[in-house]
């Protein structure tokens, strides 16, 4: 089925100088958001960045949330993240499937065909020129002819381990990709004709995050196209933001990651066993040996102190930056499936379905090695946070391109007849923070379908 990282993801797009900021009488200009958006990394990872390939996207981002609306894909806000000097985050309504579904729509129109469970095996060439691929359709090679060119929109290589384990190292080959389908497909494509591909080890993540909920977050369940999406999108543009902040503390209880914090303050990892098996507080040895364990999956334990604690600002269990913050009640109420309490230990860890005595016996393990009384786990009521796992979020790795997305080889020279955008073509630029990936993935995605109406060669 269409949809990709794109798919599950929350659908920020963050972009300046847009019409939304104009409305709400915000002046920006794309060269600030250069400045800001190199403040979200590292400066070991920063330092990798293409610096005029992210500007010159960030000069086009603003009209392509513009095309997009015209489409019908709606947005609120903008909202702040800092470091941002000014709101820049413009929230899909109702979530990203909205994308999906837009865009799907508009190729109907356009007279396209989307072809599902059609894996491109290789891309076919005629001299250095990339003409078309094949692809095995219901069991059978089937060749497809490009006249204008192929374009890459394959997405990361999250949950390919051997490429990360190739470019990252062999102790991470164990952590999946938070999408499945995330297999690298268009890097592989790229590389076996010659394409340079860069900043492969570099990729966000890994970090903890909670198991998806077994049925459908709630925004999945709104219309995110046509008429019902527009009235929802003026609906949503006029709520208070008491509630606003209520619909994004949902969606932040479904896709963000515990903080460190928490570890910091005292809780600890265990198996499904019960075991604790690492020192909570190092990253990434930590994430490497939550994927080390049975069924890969770890829960965090909270005694009253704890729960006590993260139960009001400025301590908080997971956050969307200056937007929402969830707490402890949050995840009780909102994701119960899980948070598992008890006012002894024992029950909160028969609700996880874990061994009562096996975690209590490690727990008591814990406390005699902790000299600081006020760092033991002694009080309830006791909450334990799981099942999590580690996961890599997405990939910073991409195929080197030029600006009119044009597929770069080892020595900086154009592969005729092939593009890369989004995820594939990252071209070497570092785009953390929220809602630069979907920028980019639209923003690509919109101006390779000029570039292929232009070229020649």
């Amino acid at each position: 089925q269409p949809g990709g990282t794109t798919g599950i993801a929350v659908g920020s797009f963050t972009a300046a100088d847009t019409s939304l900021q104009r409305a709400a009488g915000i002046v920006d200009h794309p060269q600030d958001h250069a400045i800001d958006a190199a403040k979200f990394a590292d400066p070991a990872i920063e330092a990798a960045n293409h610096t005029e390939l992210r500007q010159y996207f960030l000069r086009e981002a603003a009209e392509t949330l513009d095309w997009l609306r015209g489409m019908g894909v709606s947005f609120v806000g903008p909202s702040p993240e800092p470091p941002n000097r000014v709101p820049r985050m413009h929230n899909v309504v109702p979530g990203a499937k909205a994308y999906i579904a837009s865009l799907q729509l508009a190729l109907q129109r356009a007279g396209g065909k989307l072809i599902c469970n059609a894996h491109v095996q290789s891309l076919e060439r005629n001299g250095n020129r990339v003409v078309g691929v094949r692809a095995v359709i219901d069991g059978r090679l089937s060749p497809f002819h490009a006249r204008r060119g192929v374009v890459l929109a394959a997405g990361d290589y999250a949950n390919n381990r051997a490429l990360i384990a190739e470019f990252k190292g062999e102790q991470f080959g164990g952590i999946e990709g938070i999408n499945p389908f995330a297999g690298g497909d268009g890097h592989l494509l790229a590389r076996e004709i010659g394409a340079r591909l860069i900043n492969m080890e570099i990729t966000y993540g890994p970090e903890l995050r909670f198991v998806p909920a077994s049925k459908r977050p709630f925004q999945q369940a709104l219309p995110s196209s046509g008429l019902p999406a527009r009235i929802m999108g003026l609906v949503a543009r006029r709520m208070p933001a008491w509630l606003m902040r209520r619909l994004i503390k949902r969606l932040l209880v479904t896709w963000q990651h515990p903080e460190n914090a928490l570890f910091d303050d005292g809780a600890i990892l265990v198996n499904r066993r019960g075991e604790r098996f690492v020192d909570e507080t190092a990253w990434p040895e930590r994430e490497i040996a939550v994927a080390a364990q049975p069924e890969k999956l770890a829960y965090i334990v909270l005694d009253g102190r704890l729960v006590q604690r993260y139960s009001a600002w400025p301590h908080f269990i997971s956050t969307a930056p200056d937007i929402a913050y969830a707490y402890v009640k949050d995840y009780q109420r909102l994701r119960p499936d899980v948070s598992h309490t008890g006012k002894e230990l024992a029950q909160a860890a028969a609700a996880a379905g874990i061994d009562p005595q096996r975690l209590a016996a490690t727990v008591a393990r814990v406390n005699a090695d902790r000299r600081d009384a006020e760092s033991r786990l002694v009080r309830g009521p006791w909450v334990l946070l799981g099942p999590l796992k580690a996961w890599f979020t997405t990939t910073e790795g991409g195929v080197a391109i030029n600006e009119r997305l044009q597929v770069l080889d080892e020595q900086g020279r154009v592969i005729p007849g092939l593009y890369a955008v989004g995820q594939n073509g990252l071209g070497g630029m570092i785009l953390w923070g929220h809602g630069l990936h979907i920028a980019w993935a639209m923003t690509s995605g919109r101006l390779v379908g000029i570039a292929m109406t232009q070229d020649t060669d």
